[in-house]
């Protein structure tokens, strides 16, 4: 039988694959409609997992990284406006 913080889990896991195939498809179709509902249903999916987050984190099922420091943060920065620059 599972138990609470594995079934948690294993929803926020199915939900963020689902948003990277969301995320796969809108970027696929050409069709403006398709394209559209798929949107909708993503963001439905976002706050699913948002509130599946929220519940992991109040249960502490899920510990987040530590949070990047202000160097780090500048050096992505640097990295993404470098490379969005060519």
């Amino acid at each position: 039988m599972l138990d609470e913080k594995t079934m948690v889990s294993d929803a926020l896991a199915g939900a963020n694959g689902e948003l990277t195939r969301f995320g796969e498809m809108i970027s696929q179709t050409e069709n403006k409609e398709l394209k559209q509902c798929l949107k909708q249903i993503r963001n439905e999916c976002e706050m699913s997992q948002e509130k599946l987050y929220q519940v992991a984190r109040e249960k502490s099922y899920y510990v987040p990284a530590a949070k990047a420091s202000q160097q780090e943060v500048d050096h992505v920065k640097s990295i993404l406006t470098g490379a969005s620059m060519k």
